[in-house]
């Protein structure tokens, strides 16, 4: 059960064949699983082209056959065998990317009108899958993540512990101690297990963490195959980055630096490298902006930034990558919470996880004076409110693994800033609570923000 599947309906039902629907996401995050799933259950035939496998002679119909339409489908369905009724169908094509000819297509299919159409794929927008074509105005783009911690809850049985959780974030009230505690039990989990589809599917089968983990490390293989296969010139500095992530963000301040690449590494050489993961969907970038005001993009510093995975779950498989023996002692530890190394790490990525595919683009506050102690402070998240007023428009957030924490950066920001940011948010392990003008939030309430 997945949310995407409302967007895909509102699109059907507000565009009415004038678009076709682009969704894009990383490797494995249930794409043509959810194009599939839609078609079957919306339409009454359908058909799937899989460029990954598409044969010479199905790709010569797009070639060479465009010009006329009634061939092209002539052609086409008596090739694949099948009959579309007109105005019924679906046509899905799965990894356009790795076929730019038939997304050029879109323009003429749809204003064709006899059926509908859904492309999936990764990398779309990256120079050489968008080389020498038209990228059709007919496309309605959506975004696919992994699975957020709600669709998480469903896949393990329970539809109504999220909506218990916005009906206290909305009054502002506390869970309890008993809803609480099995809450954090589910979000401990989320975190290990993540949200890939697959991996999620394995543990509901086995409940077992090691399963999940094997699941987790065939996705990572393919993750490097796939930066081997697709990053042309930039394989090797994506790599390196790729690799380097779980280091930068276990460090305390987590912004990534570029001498770990390599002594002399230069944004310059390196920012195609970051843009290709970005666009692939494997990480979230996030970056400083030197101003807390309306357009935090404006006050952008390119210099400064996070990379944080796409998938938690990922991550943890990631970052232990080298004690796979003794994955089974860390999940332990981290559902226990008594992982006192890397934890932060692990919550900060989650938090950018939930901000992202709540839509928000990730920005964090770090400011440092070396002669004014006052001067010297270091926001998580940054993210502006969805109604926009004269005055404070900006939210800062600050992530705490620890039961027991100190809001220094946050009192000094708040002190600073008070006439641009509201009120300040702390999400951390315990439950609801607001002290001295802070709320601190449980961490599965960050979807509400």
């Amino acid at each position: 059960k997945r949310k995407i599947y409302e967007q895909l309906l509102n699109w059907k039902k507000e565009e009415h064949g004038e678009s076709a629907v682009l969704i894009e996401g990383a490797r494995r995050v249930g794409k043509s699983w959810i194009a599939e799933e839609f078609a079957k259950r919306e339409y009454d035939a359908h058909l799937l082209i899989d460029f990954s496998t598409a044969d010479a002679a199905i790709k010569s119909i797009f070639n060479d056959y465009l010009g006329n339409i009634d061939t092209f489908f002539e052609k086409l369905l008596n090739a694949l065998g099948v009959r579309l009724p007109h105005h019924r169908s679906l046509i899905i094509f799965d990894e356009v990317q790795l076929f730019p000819r038939a997304r050029e297509a879109i323009k003429s299919l749809v204003a064709d009108g006899r059926y509908d159409y859904i492309e999936t794929g990764s990398l779309v927008s990256i120079k050489e899958n968008t080389e020498g074509i038209l990228i059709p105005s007919e496309e309605t783009h959506v975004k696919m993540y992994p699975m957020d911690f709600e669709e998480y809850l469903w896949s393990r049985g329970n539809e109504t512990l999220m909506d218990h959780i916005r009906a206290c974030y909305a009054a502002r009230e506390p869970l309890g101690q008993a809803v609480h505690r099995k809450a954090m039990d589910y979000f401990r989990e989320y975190m290990i297990v993540g949200g890939m589809p697959q991996v999620v599917k394995k543990f509901c089968e086995t409940k077992d963490l090691r399963a999940a983990d094997r699941e987790k490390r065939k996705i990572l293989a393919l993750y490097r195959d796939d930066i081997a296969k697709h990053a042309g010139r930039y394989a090797g500095k994506v790599r390196r980055i790729f690799d380097e992530i779980p280091g930068q963000l276990s460090k305390h301040e987590k912004k990534f630096s570029l001498a770990s690449l390599g002594k002399g590494s230069k944004m310059r050489s390196y920012e195609d490298a970051f843009l290709w993961l970005d666009d692939a969907m494997v990480v979230n970038s996030c970056y400083n902006t030197t101003e807390p005001n309306v357009g935090l993009r404006l006050n952008m510093d390119n210099s400064a930034f996070k990379c944080y995975m796409g998938d938690t779950g990922l991550l943890v498989s990631h970052a232990f990558d080298d004690k796979a023996l003794a994955a089974e002692d860390i999940h332990k530890r981290l559902l226990l919470g008594n992982l006192e190394v890397n934890e932060g790490m692990l919550m900060e990525n989650v938090v950018a996880q939930m901000l992202a595919v709540s839509g928000h683009p990730l920005f964090f506050f770090s400011k440092y004076d070396k002669s004014n102690a006052e001067e010297r402070m270091e926001i998580d998240f940054l993210i502006a409110k969805s109604k926009i007023g004269r005055r404070k428009n900006i939210i800062p957030i600050e992530v705490k693994s620890k039961k027991r924490y100190t809001t220094n950066s946050l009192d000094k920001f708040t002190s600073k800033y008070k006439t641009k940011i509201d009120a300040p948010i702390v999400l951390h392990t315990k439950d609801l609570a607001v002290k001295n003008g802070v709320t601190c939030l449980p961490l599965y309430m960050a979807p509400m923000l």
